[in-house]
This record gives structure tokens, sequence and C-alpha cells, in this order.
């Protein structure tokens, strides 16, 4: 697997050129060809500030140097694609143990150099760049890999921060066990990056977030070493655990954690269910969750959505449902799943799909993010695997158009049930206007719910327009501005999973109580005096 330097995943599923036409030309204002992707070999990589000793794990090569330079939002994106290397590192870090990452943290701190964590580089919001004027190290943790150790009786494992997702599912595999934690960046993001961002996975009800399956973790700060007691629960104080998860690499470094593991799953099963309106759907949907029936999938798209992957081409919504266990077979729960979503006026579509599979099924990137991508005897892919598919292809289409000069943006969002209905048509209504305001032109705003509690949801919105050449960046800054605020405005959450970064900075400012900001800062000068970790990210550098 070859990873792409300047855009999303691999590069053998990249868009080809014909493909990003194709998609293009649904866009009305969009160029007739696709930029060219530039070679790193032509590129100007900016010459390193430093001569680090050649006792750490450190190289300072232009290539490494630019692969590190950005996360993978669409402003990352377009950036490479314009050759744009001059916040590239001065050096890429490389530790193979938690005493390399000591002895790294421990230079840099006498040498006055920033140190940023660097999982698998998915960030979409400025996680894993730095702003600043300082020299600066992209500490690359991917060399840390292993699962350490089992405990098949706790139903638990002692794994590294670097290990990627289809790594670790790998070792987990021959004990039957596994994480069941999938976001979309899957084969592409770290179990330290899930815990540093709070990420959310696989599970669109009950246990969402990765904070669900941490038993206890160990992390390296510039002031020393965090590891907590591995403990099914506890009542001591305000918990340890709690002030790394989201921490987002401005505290310290994940370099090992003990996570709660599932038996693989035996039995799956999906369906998908139609809805003339998104309000009759929201209806559906909140039952669902408020059931306690906790479907693994409960993704509900509306129209646009819908058909933008596929799943619907006649304007309706289509709720994606999807069951599984490990222990008993699922085709009742999913039949008392549907018939909520029946009473509350959906139509179900087709007939289920799914059944019992094999318990060490595998684990990969297209058919790990849910249970509900099932296809049947006759291999006709239902709505939920036509929506899942998309899901799995949507980075890379997105990529497609940024090189057509399309604007193309996601956010998510979370609120309360009372306020859903207004929440989604508001920012539909109002970021719709800024589009058109910023761009000249109209765009899609389509919504999705990712993940939805007994008491709200997680509104995930896509927004694509044409952009003009050039001027991509500072236009997705508007509409990215627009959005942000309006869901400031409406007490929604700036992130429910992208985390917080460089690039949600103002929403996130306004969402926190200032106590808890100034005890943030009083943390970040203690676990890091010299300010040398992730500076910009949660608060403002010292």
């Amino acid at each position: 697997m070859t990873r792409s330097w300047w855009g999303w995943g691999r590069t053998d599923r990249a868009l080809a050129d014909d493909e990003c036409v194709e998609l293009a030309a649904l866009i009305p204002g969009l160029p007739g060809r696709p930029r060219a992707v530039p070679r790193l070999r032509d590129l100007e990589v900016p010459p390193s500030r430093l001569g680090p000793p050649s006792s750490l794990p450190l190289t300072t090569d232009p290539a490494v140097r630019a692969a590190h330079s950005y996360g993978k939002a669409y402003r990352d994106v377009v950036r490479a694609l314009a050759g744009d290397l001059g916040g590239a590192p001065d050096a890429v870090a490389h530790p193979a143990d938690e005493d390399d990452v000591v002895r790294l943290l421990d230079w840099a701190g006498t040498a006055g150099v920033v140190v940023v964590p660097f999982g698998g580089g998915s960030s979409v919001v400025g996680g894993v760049e730095y702003r600043g004027d300082r020299p600066w190290v992209s500490m690359d943790l991917t060399r840390l890999d292993r699962v350490l150790e089992i405990d098949r009786v706790s139903r638990a494992a002692r794994i590294q921060g670097g290990a990627l997702g289809p790594v670790l599912e790998e070792q987990l595999r021959p004990a039957g066990l596994t994480l069941r934690h999938f976001p979309q960046s899957f084969e592409f993001s770290t179990l330290g990056g899930w815990l540093a961002t709070r990420a959310g996975g696989h599970y669109a009800t009950l246990h969402t977030h990765i904070d669900d399956l941490v038993e206890s973790m160990r992390v390296v700060t510039p002031a020393g070493v965090h590891e907590s007691w591995r403990l099914p629960g506890s009542g001591a104080g305000p918990s340890p655990d709690r002030l790394f998860l989201g921490s987002e690499g401005t505290l310290g470094v994940v370099t090992e954690a003990w996570m709660r593991l599932q038996d693989r799953p035996r039995w799956k099963a999906s369906a998908s269910v139609t809805f003339p309106d998104m309000t009759t759907a929201t209806t559906a949907v909140r039952a669902i969750s408020q059931a306690g029936l906790h479907p693994a999938n409960c993704r509900l798209l509306d129209a646009g959505e819908a058909a933008l992957s596929g799943a619907s081409t006649t304007g309706e919504c289509v709720l994606v449902l999807g069951v599984e266990s490990a222990a008993v077979p699922v085709a009742g729960r999913l039949a008392e799943l549907t018939g909520l979503a029946r009473d509350a006026g959906g139509s179900v579509a087709g007939d289920p799909v799914g059944g019992a599979v094999d318990a060490a099924d595998a684990i990969d990137a297209a058919g790990a993010i849910d249970a509900a991508g099932a296809i049947d005897a006759a291999g006709a892919i239902d709505a939920a695997g036509a929506w899942r598919a998309a899901f799995l292809r949507m980075p890379y289409v997105r990529d497609g158009l940024a090189r057509m000069s399309a604007i193309v943006e996601t956010f998510e969002t979370a609120c309360t049930w009372d306020r859903v209905d207004e929440l989604v048509a508001t920012v539909q209504a109002e970021v719709g206007a800024a589009v058109g305001e910023v761009t000249g032109a109209p765009g899609l705003v389509n919504c999705r719910f990712t993940h939805v509690y007994p008491d709200g949801a997680a509104p995930y919105f896509t927004v694509i327009t044409a952009g003009r050449p050039g001027s991509e960046v500072a236009m997705w800054d508007d509409v990215k501005t627009a959005a942000s605020e309006v869901l400031g405005r409406l007490g929604a959450t700036i992130t429910h999973h992208h985390a917080v970064g460089r690039d949600h900075r103002p929403g996130y400012d306004r969402q926190r109580p200032e106590p808890f900001a100034a005890a943030l800062r009083a943390v970040k000068a203690t676990l890091d005096p010299a300010g040398i970790l992730n500076p910009g990210v949660l608060i403002d550098p010292v």
C-alpha cells in the first residue's frame, strides 16, 4: 500500500482525471480539466532549521517532511495540490519505543523545539501541523504498533498508541477478539490518535466513542509518565484518563492503553427504511434511540445525502439499520427496530439482509465500517451497502473535486432532540445562503445522522459547491466560519467526533466554560512547562 502524500488514503484509490471531470460536470461553473497532482521531487521543501543529534530517531529527509506537513482537511489537500510546503516540519521523529519518546521530549524541551504527535495523519481540523515560527518536529508514532498483552478473562488488551486500525485488529484476531472501533479513517488512523481526539467510531448507539472502551492509559508528558490503574470503574475523584482523552497531543503523548474488547460478531443483519421527509424520519430515529435496542448502525440520510450516496433516487430519506451480536441471532432485534420505524411512518425496503457469519470474519477498511453493508445471496447491493460504499469512497471523491476547484466541506455537531429539527433546518438554510454569498453559486448542503442517543443526535453536514481557482481555501474558510457561527448561536457542539485542532478553536473557546479553560491552561503549564507540545491546539501557546 502506498499512502498519498497530498490527499486521502491510498494512491491506487485516488480518482483518475476522467473521473474528476465526470464528477465536476454535475457542478456548474468548474473548469474542464483537473489540476495536476504535483510530484514531490519537483517541489521545494524549506531547508531544515535543525541539526538533531544522531542518537535520536530523527530524519530531515525532504520527502518524509513533506508527507508530514499537513493532515487531510480540504484546506490541507488544496495547499498540497498548490505545492505549498512552507510549513513542513524541520524533522520527523520515528520513535521505536517509549524510551525514544522520553528522550525526544527531553531534547525538544531543552532545545526549544515544538513537537507535534502524528499518528496516521488523518486529522481534518488542523491537528497535526504547527502554524508558528519555532522549529518543529512531527513525531510519527506508527512504529509503536504492537498488541503487548491480552487479558482474555477480562476481555482487554494492552496496545501501543501507534497501532493503525487494521494492524491492531489483525493482532487481536487469533484471540477471537476485536476492539470494534471503526471510524471512517480506520485504515489510516491509530489508537493513540483515536484517544487523543475522542474519536467516534463504528457504533451509532451505546459505545459511540473511543472513551467508552478505555480501561487505562499510559501517557508520556514532559513532566513525567502518567499511568492510570486498570479498573472496570471508579468513583475516586476526577478521572485521570479524562484529562488526556481529547487532549489532542497538547498535554502528552499516548504510548499505551488497556482497551476493553469484545468477542467477534457471529450474527449480523441489516435493513433500510425510507421516509417521505426528514421530520418523520427524525421521529422514528428518536423512538429507536430511546427503545434500548442499541442498533450497531442507525444512520439517517436526508434526501440529498441519500441521492448523493446512491441509497435512494426517489427523493426520500433513508434510514440504514444494522445489528450484530457475538452471542445470539439478531433477526428478532432487527424486526423490533424495523417495526418501530414502520410505526413512525417508514417503509421497509425489501427483505432484511444478514445471518450467521464466520466468527473469524476478516476486518479490513472495506468491510469494517458497520454491520449494515451486507450483500444478499444474489449479489445485489442494498441501499445500506450502497451507502457504505459511498461512505468509504467519499474522501477520495472530495480530493477529486478539490482538483476541479470545487469547495467540499463536512462538519458535524450534536444537540438534544428538542432542538434537532430547528438545527438541521437552520444550518441548511443559513449555510446554504452563505455558500451562495461566498461563491456566487448554489451548492448542496446535505445532512445525515451519524450517531444517536436517547437524548439527542449528531447531525453531519456535507457542503459541495463550485469554487474559483486560486481562491478555494479562502472561500472554504468563509463557509466554515459561517457554519461554526450558526452552531454556536444554536448551542450545538462545535464537533461531535472530528476533534478541535486549530480549525475549530474559535467554536471550542465559545463552548467551554471559562473556569475550565483556566484549569486547562494551568494543567498545560504544569505538564509542559516549555510549551513544546502541539502549541495552539485547545489553548493558546505560551
